[in-house]
């Protein structure tokens, strides 16, 4: 399975980041991808980009080094009622809303698997999300049988998290048992990952090992066919109606 975008990928903007978006671009042409998105940190992130920066990323061309550009966040999900950071100004400026649970930007505090569960519930009623990220975490246990197919029912993408199998290894049986309840309800799922310096654009060893050993079908891997992948742009975002040289 060849994956051909990323769209979970983190420029110095975030500042535990260290790739400028050009170098991002350039490592994304150089592995073969059609196309990224810019998904820096939400503002409850510490170290997260400054005021006005998801409000001027439509500065950033809709291609770089011939790969489509999405412009993005990495939205903190921040409550129980599955509140973003991310203003709804800025919301309606992007194209493309990963959603993710940390527990530093976590206004609430610890969640109990049924306040992560409705929080969940909420954001799949976000019209904006477009991603699922990483929610394998032991720390945000969620009903999987009951929210999952709503996010598939919904048009959310769950995600498959490269990072998660390096840096998140407690997710990863977590990260199993999502995939393979994908794979029963029809939800599809999206590989990213989650790179956070341009070397790692176009990596995802692990993930697909995973989706082999389950035999996940390819056909709910949304980025893994460029056709698959537009149509999902078509249905859900106006980025292939802005971008001129697309037809």
């Amino acid at each position: 399975m060849k994956i051909i975008a990323d769209t979970h990928c983190h420029t110095l903007a975030s500042t535990h980041a260290y790739s400028t978006v050009a170098e991002m671009a350039d490592a994304a042409a150089k592995a073969g991808l059609y196309a990224i998105a810019l998904t820096d940190h939400g503002p409850q992130m510490p170290g997260a980009p400054g005021r006005w920066y998801f409000h001027n990323l439509v500065a950033i061309p809709r291609r770089l080094s011939g790969v489509l550009i999405l412009r993005g966040a990495e939205a903190n999900v921040v409550s129980a009622a599955g509140e973003l950071d991310v203003s709804p100004d800025d919301i309606g400026r992007l194209d493309w809303i990963v959603a993710s649970m940390h527990g530093v930007t976590m206004r609430d505090g610890p969640l109990t698997a049924e306040e992560c569960t409705e929080a969940w519930l909420r954001v799949a009623e976000n019209p904006a999300v477009r991603v699922i990220g990483h929610s394998g975490s032991p720390q945000f246990l969620y009903d999987y049988e009951r929210v999952i197919p709503e996010f598939g029912r919904r048009g959310k993408l769950v995600e498959i998290n490269e990072n998660s199998f390096l840096m998140r290894k407690s997710s990863v049986p977590n990260c199993v048992k999502i995939a393979e309840l994908c794979k029963k309800r029809g939800v599809p799922v999206v590989v990213n990952s989650d790179a956070h310096f341009h070397t790692m654009l176009g990596s995802y060893g692990h993930a697909l090992r995973m989706l082999r050993e389950i035999d996940f079908p390819e056909e709910l891997v949304v980025n893994s066919n460029v056709e698959r992948f537009r149509q999902y742009l078509k249905e859900y975002t106006s980025v292939l109606s802005e971008d001129g040289s697309e037809s």
